[in-house]
């Protein structure tokens, strides 16, 4: 695998110019580190934002974007079922690649990029998810610090209004990587298996799909076990009732500031859409365009309350930072300060390319999540326990390729 050590910007190409792209575009506006220096999108409306904004060169093929000799890595931002074909293109092309979140959809894919690129001898990364919000990584070094010793349980738990957001029809199609599993279980997944060591061994779940309107999953509670003894339970809903920043200060999801009064938004806009074309189209208003406006948040993001007890004290994550409970005394252990959002995965690519030093959430790593989705189907429809075969082991900050 070839890196490049130079001190220059990193040339980044994007593939994808939807909501995940705007998502990221406080940290690729601010951080001098990366220089967006080429696009591939369909609507020539978001092509020709990205060029008046950032220069460089537009493109409507993946392939020909991955050509381009001047861009050094991709990042992939493309639905879900497109990831396989767009990874094993940028790698054929030389280049190392960050995907947007879930890995893939289904293992055979997931599988298929991670050899693709190990065979090109390019770095995968998988993010940015939530794995990579600053809480997470200090809670990850107190646990490697000894604060509370052992790892012995671990409760995430989130509720929101996911499934009732603008969405375009496949995205409430369970098998093109539809419904809450594979676009928000996979943040929790990465959460869970980092704080508690990465080593799965099985998964027990029951999911809902409670609403014949949006028929895909929206919600699920799942049990891991994991190597040592530690277990973790995860659950999540996404039906627009109880809202869990209400448990987070009021601290929306992106680290902004959030009204209590704008409960019931989601179901409320969704009321007036008529049709299915018309919902696809409200979601084009939330992807690149010359006027799109970013969050400016005061705090880091979540994925809602997290809690990691251990044997001699337990950590209770915030967007603000740690909370420590020992056996006489609290703490509360501030978060970095916020440079810009989602800092940390900049950090984590320019590492990557320039110093070849990997993180936590490699190709290998992706694939481990995508087993725990699947996982999350195959119990809640067999009612019973399902071994977990290609999972990797977290050591500091990288991972030891243990059972994959």
């Amino acid at each position: 695998m070839t890196f490049d050590r130079g001190s220059n910007p990193l040339r980044l190409g994007v593939v994808g110019l939807g909501r995940g792209f705007v998502l990221m575009l406080s940290a690729f506006r601010s951080d001098p580190r990366v220089q967006l220096v080429a696009a591939c999108a369909p609507r020539e409306e978001s092509r020709n934002a990205f060029t008046a904004e950032f220069g460089g060169r537009a493109y409507s093929d993946v392939d020909a974007l991955c050509a381009d000799t001047d861009v050094e890595a991709v990042y992939i931002a493309t639905p879900h079922q497109m990831h396989r074909d767009h990874v094993i293109s940028a790698a054929r092309a030389g280049k190392h690649v960050l995907v947007d979140k879930p890995l893939a959809v289904s293992m055979d894919d997931g599988r298929a990029m991670v050899e693709a690129c190990r065979d090109a001898g390019v770095a995968l990364l998988v993010g940015p998810s939530h794995s990579f919000d600053g809480p997470v990584g200090q809670a990850r070094a107190m646990i490697d610090d000894g604060v509370i010793g052992h790892v012995r349980m671990i409760q995430a738990f989130n509720y929101t209004d996911f499934l009732y957001r603008p969405r375009r029809p496949e995205e409430l199609v369970t098998a093109e990587g539809g419904g809450v599993i594979f676009s928000q279980g996979v943040h929790q997944i990465d959460i869970v298996r980092l704080l508690a060591g990465g080593g799965g061994e099985r998964v027990f779940a029951m999911t809902g799909a409670w609403d014949p309107n949006r028929p895909t999953e929206g919600a699920y509670s799942a049990l891991v076990s994991f190597e040592g003894g530690v277990f973790a339970s995860l659950t999540y809903s996404g039906y627009a009732h109880f809202d869990s920043d209400e448990w987070m200060d009021w601290v929306g999801e992106l680290g902004t500031a959030k009204s209590a009064d704008s409960y019931g938004g989601a179901r409320k806009a969704l009321a007036g859409i008529k049709s299915a074309a018309d919902e696809s189209a409200l979601k084009s208003t939330r992807t690149y365009s010359a006027d799109v406006k970013t969050p400016s948040p005061n705090d880091h993001e979540h994925f809602g309350p997290i809690i990691v007890c251990g044997e001699r004290g337990d950590l209770r994550l915030t967007p603000r930072g740690i909370h420590f409970y020992g056996d006489t005394e609290r703490t509360f252990v501030d978060a970095p300060p916020l440079v810009h959002p989602r800092k940390e995965v900049v950090d984590a690519l320019v590492a990557c390319v320039r110093d070849g030093k990997m993180p936590a959430q490699t190709g290998q790593w992706g694939l481990a999540s995508l087993e725990i989705c699947h996982a999350i189907f195959a119990s809640a429809e067999k009612g019973e326990a399902v071994g977990l075969e290609h999972q990797v082991k977290v050591s500091g900050e990288g991972v030891i390729n243990d059972r994959s």
